[in-house]
């Protein structure tokens, strides 16, 4: 777990704002988004029109296009990342699909262990690949604090395996396994 905490916040942010490009084809040739909308289908996420909902770490906004397409509409989605130029070919994105209601999106900029919301602003979190980068305690510990009382968190984790290990030296983070995940949470 060293390995990740050597990565600085500016260090993950420069070199995402450098790949965004190269990244979001990759997710689009792989059929990512598609993926996600089945899973998210797949899941009982009940909801009101007035819930809000983050993408933590959306980057260029997979999570939250495959969300859409999955038929959801709160009142709000919330995209956030900490690659300026991953949000921008995010909100790009969200204008021109169809299946995506960008008027309620929102992309901000922003670290996953220092959310700028409220305790308990959530009904949903859902988040990609991200608690890979950081302590996943204290980012599971950030989420609790700004989900709802008996709101939901998705996790699609990379998962561990000789892919995740390849993933993990390219992206330098690291894949945490579903038995720490729930020992943790």
């Amino acid at each position: 777990m060293a390995r990740i905490l050597e990565t600085s916040e500016s260090e993950t942010q420069t070199f995402y704002d450098r790949i965004a490009d190269v990244h979001n084809l990759a997710m689009k040739i792989n059929g990512y988004r598609t993926s996600v909308a089945n899973y998210l289908q797949s899941l009982d996420l009940t909801f009101d029109k007035n819930s809000l909902v983050l993408d933590a770490g959306s980057g260029t906004g997979i999570v939250t296009l495959g969300f859409h397409s999955a038929g959801f509409r709160p009142k709000k989605t919330i995209a956030l990342d900490l690659s300026i130029n991953s949000l921008k070919i995010a909100r790009d994105q969200f204008e021109k699909d169809e299946e995506t209601d960008a008027e309620n999106i929102c992309a901000v900029q922003g670290n996953i262990l220092q959310l700028p919301f409220a305790d308990e602003t959530f009904d949903l979190v859902l988040t990609c690949g991200v608690l890979e980068y950081v302590s996943l305690e204290e980012g599971l510990c950030e989420f609790a604090r700004i989900l709802k009382t008996g709101a939901k968190l998705v996790l699609i984790p990379v998962k561990p395996s000789i892919v995740g290990s390849v993933l993990e030296i390219l992206y330098n983070f690291k894949t945490h396994s579903i038995e720490e995940t729930e020992e943790i949470a």
